[in-house]
């Protein structure tokens, strides 16, 4: 058996791939900061539910303050609002020839390649649904894109062996030499679904509704602007084509992308974002900051303005502090307030 691959963050995206691959016969270590998920991992196993397996897996389940060893693999799957504190707490852990993959929603390869340099930091892009629910339960919803790629876009020998390490867990998981490509065509699609995590609505609800299709094009355009600003060329994923978004995209192109759009969170069993989780169930502060706020900085940085994406996440803000309930009427008035 290889040495253990370290799992840093066993919730949703952690637990899920964890599981997979202790599955599939390697050696898995699980971290994570919360005490009594750890806990249920180590009295009871991981217990994967949802419709593409339901299983209970064993492996060593530790919080950072009780870990040791060091380890060339390490998977960091935390939300990312909290990626720069990970990435220091696992630095000790990183083997001087290890790499960290950002198995995460958002830019983190930024913050983590600050932390441990860019030579041990490998892209990753996640779009497979999935859920913490309670202690030591994960919900696996849905299949969807793993894509992984050396920041500088080299096709390196371990980012081939990662790739076969990954192919144990979905058969379609790709390697790439525009990682940056797919990170920010995920920002696309990641700034609308904040947009629908205004409402109570479930995604594909939202992205059909015609009275919508206004804020939710300008917002995209937003991303666009910025991503074309960093000299990036837009991957699309899933059903999502960021050709919709681009200056001029023709209308039947844009109906077409918000069409699959719809179609595929409708196939999912997961009807609603991680990030309207956070607002309803769990009461919660979400990524906000963490994952569209880069698109802010970035574009100022650039001189390009995103008054949508700025309001988005002020709005979030305001339903996180308890000043506006989750509601229909807040695309409205994001839609009012950014024409």
């Amino acid at each position: 058996m290889s040495a253990p691959i370290l799992i840093w963050g066993a919730g949703a995206i952690g637990g899920t791939l964890g599981a997979a691959l202790i599955r599939a016969g390697e050696s898995v270590v699980f971290v994570d900061t919360a005490a009594d998920h750890v806990e249920a991992i180590k009295a009871h196993g991981l217990r994967i539910d949802g419709p593409i397996f339901q299983d209970t897996v064993r492996a060593p389940a530790f919080t950072p303050e009780t870990l040791t060893g060091t380890y060339d693999r390490i998977l960091l799957c935390v939300k990312a609002q909290h990626t720069r504190g990970a990435a220091e707490s696992l630095a000790p852990f990183l083997a001087a020839d290890g790499y960290v993959l950002s198995a995460q929603n958002g830019l983190n390869e930024l913050e983590i390649r600050d932390v441990v340099g860019a030579e041990r930091t490998i892209g990753c892009f996640v779009n497979f649904g999935a859920d913490w629910l309670e202690p030591g339960v994960v919900h696996y919803s849905g299949r969807g894109t793993l894509v992984i790629g050396e920041l500088d876009g080299r096709i390196t020998p371990r980012l081939e062996a990662l790739h076969g390490l990954l192919l144990r867990f979905d058969e379609n998981a790709r390697m790439t030499p525009e990682i940056w490509g797919f990170l920010w065509g995920k920002l696309i699609y990641g700034a609308l679904l904040f947009g629908t995590a205004l409402t109570n609505e479930s995604i594909a609800d939202a992205l059909e509704a015609q009275k919508w299709r206004s804020v939710f094009l300008r917002l995209g355009q937003e991303v666009v602007r910025v991503a074309q600003a960093e000299g990036v060329t837009l991957k699309g994923f899933d059903g999502f084509e960021p050709d919709a978004f681009l200056p001029g995209a023709a209308e039947e192109v844009i109906d077409d992308s918000f069409a699959r759009m719809v179609i595929q969170n409708r196939r999912s069993t997961k009807s609603h974002s991680g990030i309207w989780r956070d607002l309803a169930v769990r009461k919660r502060k979400t990524e906000a900051d963490a994952q569209i706020g880069p698109i802010v900085r970035i574009g100022a940085s650039h001189g390009v303005p995103t008054p949508i994406t700025a309001r988005l996440v002020a709005m979030i803000h305001e339903i996180e502090d308890g000043k506006r309930p989750l509601a229909s009427e807040n695309l409205d008035a994001l839609d009012r307030e950014t024409t």
